[in-house]
């Protein structure tokens, strides 16, 4: 068996003003057919998974382009066309072939293709022919089309925000694909639009035991696949929301009819689930009146994992003027600050204007006295099981005892060891600022006295009703409370 790997992805939010382009996918995870050579990161994780598990079987593996950017703006036309005409330029020079698999994000745009995953998916069908099994691994903040649906064999989602199991799905979506190469399963696959723009935390039930619920349907009646994607809420595409996936063998009806009635028990707990976040001195009071820390407050409006700029200052220009100390906060993408830190050594005191780079949505940015305290190059933080790229960080102290995290390469932060690389212990800090909306959650929980969500200012601020959509044609919840009715 001939099995072919590729990865080409990035979560675009169409408000932004950012464009994504080759350096950003360079920045983030790029691999000319090597990604599997170099130790994982959360982009080229399923593509380890897939060798090996094909090479184990003795089957032959050839590895395409490996790219995927930082969320922000719409892909330049150029660079997305350039990188999809690579990986069917490769998969064509490797035919015939009998498994195609490939990690995507799911809610990719790019200038004159709103739907780029459901774009590759048919043109490696071309290539491919009508009896290759394709396969596509997608992040759960993905919008499902049909596009997607038509070309590929089977589809499968992340289950858990934040995204602990990239790999787990990795093996399902291989172990699908292969049985349905081999003969042994015909997957068919059916979706439903559950008419919801929201966020879904599956840390907290009721979400817990609906992901549960997913996993034991799996494996019975002929059920191969149970998948659900949130959507990405600032994707500005005719198939923006919330849609259940199922994949059954052979028989569509019962996965329309499974995911229909999944949607429903979504929807029946709608107000269980819709996430809740403070303003930014509501969150400080707590905060500060906790008897003990760390307390975590998330900035979720300035999460670089869904194209905000994670430069923005609402929170820090808070904690300044109450004179918050015993506090921390990051990642704070700035470059220029990064440089003029490391050009002035460790141990220097000198001004520095931090944030508000990006415009109206990352705030006025701040000019602090401040000392230089650690600089770290090239840093990294953990993610699941592998490591995630922030670049040259830097940390500052300024005169009021506030610790802040600068660096060079846009992440929003994943784990504690995101401060800890740079000498700062997060545990000892009373309140802890992370820049992130729920991926820190993980790592963060062990050690957090109480974690609170702030709905600040910023690109992604949670309100979901007020998105100005020019493409969904269907009404959605919370935009009108009933969009059955209607």
């Amino acid at each position: 068996m001939r099995v072919f790997i590729a990865c080409l992805g990035t979560e675009t939010n169409t408000f932004s003003s950012l464009p994504t382009g080759e350096q950003t996918f360079r920045d983030t995870s790029y691999f000319e057919g090597d990604a599997t050579r170099h130790a994982p990161t959360p982009f080229t994780q399923p593509l380890h998974i897939w060798r090996k598990r094909a090479e184990e079987r003795g089957h032959e593996v050839v590895e395409g382009l490996c790219a995927f950017a930082q969320p922000a703006g719409r892909t330049v036309r150029r660079v997305y066309e350039d990188y999809r005409d690579r990986i069917l330029a490769q998969a064509r020079a490797a035919l015939p072939l009998d498994l195609v698999l490939v990690n995507m994000h799911g809610a990719m745009v790019a200038e004159g293709y709103d739907d780029c995953e459901g774009d590759l998916l048919a043109r490696l069908r071309a290539v491919a022919g009508p009896d290759t099994v394709i396969g596509g691994e997608l992040d759960l903040h993905c919008h499902i089309t049909p596009g997607m649906l038509e070309a590929a064999t089977a589809l499968v989602t992340y289950k858990e925000y934040p995204h602990v199991d990239i790999g787990e799905r990795a093996e399902d979506l291989f172990r699908l694909c292969h049985d349905a190469a081999e003969g042994r399963t015909r997957p068919a696959m059916a979706a439903h639009d559950c008419r919801m723009i929201s966020m879904w935390r599956t840390t907290a039930e009721p979400m817990r035991a609906f992901v549960a619920d997913m996993k034991a349907l799996e494996g019975r009646d002929g059920i191969l696949a149970v998948s659900f994607g949130h959507g990405f809420p600032w994707g500005d595409v005719a198939e923006v929301g919330a849609k259940t996936l199922v994949v059954a063998d052979g028989d569509a009806a019962k996965a329309a009819a499974l995911a229909a009635d999944l949607g429903a028990h979504l929807w029946a707990m709608r107000e269980e689930t819709r996430p809740t976040a403070l303003g930014i001195d509501e969150a400080i009071d707590r905060a500060l009146a906790a008897d003990s820390g760390p307390v975590v407050l998330a900035d979720v409006s300035d999460n670089a994992g869904g194209g905000a700029p994670s430069d923005s200052t609402f929170i820090l220009q808070r904690l300044l003027a109450r004179g918050v100390r015993d506090a921390a906060s990051g990642l704070y993408w700035d470059p220029v600050a990064v440089r003029f830190c490391m050009e002035a050594g460790e141990g220097a005191r000198l001004r520095l204007r931090i944030g508000g780079k990006c415009g109206p949505d990352s705030g006025e940015p701040v000019d602090l006295a401040v000392t230089v305290e650690r600089i770290v190059a090239n840093a990294a933080q953990t993610f699941g099981a592998v490591r995630n790229r922030i670049g040259d960080a830097v940390l500052v102290r300024t005169e009021g005892g506030l610790d802040l995290v600068l660096n060079s390469v846009r992440t929003q932060v994943f784990h504690p060891d995101a401060f800890e690389a740079v000498g700062l212990d997060p545990a000892a800090k009373k309140l802890v600022v992370v820049k992130s909306t729920q991926h820190f959650h993980a790592d963060f929980a062990p050690i957090a006295k109480e974690i609170l969500y702030v709905a600040a200012p910023g690109a992604i601020a949670p309100d979901f009703a007020a998105i100005p959509y020019t493409s969904r044609a269907l009404p959605w919840w919370p935009r009108v409370e009933d969009p059955w009715a209607e």
